[in-house]
Order: structure tokens, then C-alpha cells, then sequence
């Protein structure tokens, strides 16, 4: 069985003792009743990963001796997905945790014409995000910024590929003949789908209009189908 898994934003490379934060501290005495010598391992979400043995078990501050460092190289498909607010900020959080699993680089919180929402809790979704990585024990946090109005999106985020996923009956591209890249932009809109003309902005910044396939998709099982179809491993 592998060790147990941690985030500490604030360790770097060439630190050789370090001491956890309350949450992991908690985890690691509470929880996992580990003692002096039990060996886990830290990610600094930026590409580091370090193999520590415990100093000093302590609720609310772990002290780790580092043993080992590495550094795990970024993906080299970077994929940035904007993604309109939900109201059922539930099935919202479900989104963010698979497309971290996923290994996705970027998500961008949407406010659409016809986005219907509550208040977006940041800091719960850095959580989120933060417990995904850990779960799939990666190496890399995602970046998710503050929610941003669709029409400010189309012209801050930039990709050598972006594509926008309506249902109007237009023309537009099948998602299963794009050809696949490593630098792409998906934004996909609320349950009332873009307006007309959301669309119409997003082709004027060069966005190419795609397909998801004959049934109508909510807008998480919208999210995660194009990550699973334009994601490369």
C-alpha cells in the first residue's frame, strides 16, 4: 500500500524538516493514528512531491523529516475549461472534483446571460479541487479562478484551439472528429444552454462552434464528457 498522500502549498524543494498544517496534522495523528517513523508523502501542488518520515506525531503540528524530493513535469496538453455557475452548487462540486481527477489544468467559473446561481463559495471549492488532487495523487493543482462574465472569458483566455458547445441548431462539429491538441478551450454554458448571441461573440473571438452528441447534456455531464473525449494521457 502506498503512503499516505498530503497538499502543503508552502514546502519547496531542499527543505528537510517541515511542519504540517493543522488539517494535515489532524489527518495524519487523529485520524490515521500515525506515529514517529510512518512514512507519507507531500505535494506542494506545483510539481514537487516529497517522501517524509514522521519527527514528532502531533494533532495540530506534525513535524516530517524529508527523505526523498522529485518533481513530476506539467502535462503537456493543457486544457482550460469555462464552465457556467450552477444553482445546484452540489452537482457543481461534482464537476470540479472529476475534472481534477481528470488532470484538468484550468477552470473558469461562468456567469452566462441565463446563468441562474447562488453565492459561488471559493474557498469550498479549492477544497474540493485540493481533495481531488490528493485522491488521485497528483502532482499539480489546478488553477480555478473567480467566477467572470461569459463575454470577459472569450477575450481573457486564450488557446491555439478554442471550441464553444451549444445546442442550436446550426452548423457546428461533431466533438468526435476534432482533432485532438495540447492547447485547448472548452467553455460550456448553462442548463438554458448560451443565447444566441453568446454564440455569436464567442465565433467573433474565433471559437469554433461544436457538437456533444444527439442528447440534450446537463451542464456537468456536459464538462466531463468533452474532458473525457478531447483528454490525452
Amino acid at each position: 500500500m502506498s503512503a499516505p498522500y498530503f497538499y502543503e502549498p508552502q514546502i519547496k524543494l531542499g527543505t528537510t524538516t517541515f511542519t504540517c498544517s493543522e488539517e494535515t496534522s489532524k489527518h495524519c495523528a487523529q485520524v490515521l493514528r500515525m506515529q514517529v517513523g510512518d512514512t507519507l508523502q507531500i505535494t506542494n501542488g506545483v510539481g514537487n512531491i516529497f517522501e517524509a518520515t514522521i519527527l514528532d506525531a502531533h494533532k495540530k503540528n506534525t513535524t516530517v523529516q524529508i527523505i526523498k524530493e522529485h518533481t513530476v513535469a506539467a502535462a503537456a496538453q493543457k486544457i482550460i475549461l469555462g464552465i457556467s455557475i450552477l444553482k445546484n452548487a452540489v452537482r457543481l462540486e461534482w464537476l470540479f472534483e472529476k475534472a481534477t481527477e481528470m488532470g484538468v489544468h484550468s477552470i473558469v467559473p461562468l456567469l452566462c446571460e441565463r446563468t441562474i446561481h447562488e453565492r459561488f463559495k471559493t474557498d469550498r471549492m479549492h477544497h474540493i479541487i485540493q481533495s481531488a488532487m490528493i485522491q488521485s495523487q497528483q502532482a499539480w493543482l489546478p488553477n480555478l479562478s473567480q467566477p467572470i462574465p461569459f463575454k470577459d472569458f472569450i477575450h481573457r483566455y486564450n488557446a491555439t484551439d478554442k471550441y464553444i458547445a451549444h445546442c442550436e441548431p446550426s452548423s457546428k462539429a461533431s466533438i468526435k472528429t476534432l482533432p485532438i491538441s495540447n492547447d485547448l478551450l472548452m467553455a460550456i454554458g448553462p442548463e438554458g444552454d448560451f443565447t444566441i448571441n453568446e454564440i455569436e461573440m464567442a465565433m467573433d473571438a474565433q471559437f469554433q462552434p461544436i457538437g456533444l452528441g444527439p442528447t440534450r447534456l446537463r451542464t456537468e455531464t456536459a464538462g466531463l464528457f468533452a474532458l473525457s473525449v478531447l483528454k490525452t494521457f
